[in-house]
């Protein structure tokens, strides 16, 4: 009976083991969980939204790595990102907070936002206007918001939205994106912290890229958390479920 006892506790280490290294396997070279905590990718991503970002995309980092073990520098099996990727990176101001924005600039080019607009290498990027947004404010009060097609010179097209076009970041100077950097923006552009405040987020460094956005598994609106399943029949966002990520 010993002998037994001994091999089952040898089994179940050994278990946990190889769910460790399966997990850390996968966080770090397929595919990791993230959810949405903040509105400033609205209207393609809400406050509640949890998707999988895709580790292989861009090759892998230091960043990449399960659970942020500094592994090795620079970047492995890089692929370049392609201009209006939706990806998750660290905020370079401190290499540790998890953010998600378009990218909407590559090396080498000018970026300027002028009366809303943005402009890449002087040209302006065509947006088309379509229906409101309509959201909720706090108080429970509709509120409807002007909504964009905005069409990227390699013909990427995802929608925004513009509160007005004379908001604090609607004029800005012109951003040469340096290399082996990119330049960042969320789709609610007046209220997104991005590249466009070099303080808080500037460019984003390659190294510091944590992989693509590819779909929602999971949306639950601002009544419910994510442990509350006796609210899911209510708050549950089913139509947004496996929604990829444009």
């Amino acid at each position: 009976m010993q002998k037994n006892k001994s091999g089952g506790i040898g089994e179940t280490i050994k278990t946990v083991v190889y769910a460790v290294v399966i997990a850390f396997g996968v966080r770090t070279f397929a595919y990791e969980p993230f959810n949405i905590p903040s509105g400033s990718m609205i209207p393609t991503l809400l406050v509640g939204d949890y998707l999988f970002v895709s580790k292989f995309s861009y090759g892998y980092s230091k960043y990449t790595v399960a659970f942020g073990a500094p592994l090795f520098d620079g970047r492995l099996l890089y692929t370049k990102p392609e201009r209006g990727d939706v990806a998750v990176f660290k905020l370079p101001r401190d290499n540790k907070t998890d953010y998600i924005k378009r990218i909407v600039g590559l090396p080498g080019d000018r970026i300027q936002v002028i009366g809303g607009v943005l402009h890449i290498n002087g040209e302006a990027v065509k947006r088309d206007r379509v229906e409101d947004f309509v959201t909720t404010d706090q108080f429970g009060r509709q509120i409807r918001v002007a909504q964009y097609i905005e069409t990227l010179p390699n013909g990427r097209q995802h929608r925004i939205i513009e509160e007005s076009d004379s908001a604090s970041l609607d004029n800005t100077p012109v951003y040469v994106v340096p290399e082996n950097h990119f330049f960042a923006m969320g789709d609610n552009r007046d209220n997104s912290l991005d590249s466009r405040v070099g303080a808080m987020v500037g460019f984003v460094p390659v190294e510091n890229l944590v992989g693509r956005a590819e779909f929602l598994f999971f949306s639950i609106d601002d009544d419910a958390r994510f442990w509350e399943f006796w609210k899911w029949p209510w708050a549950v966002r089913f139509d947004r479920i496996f929604d990829g990520v444009n």
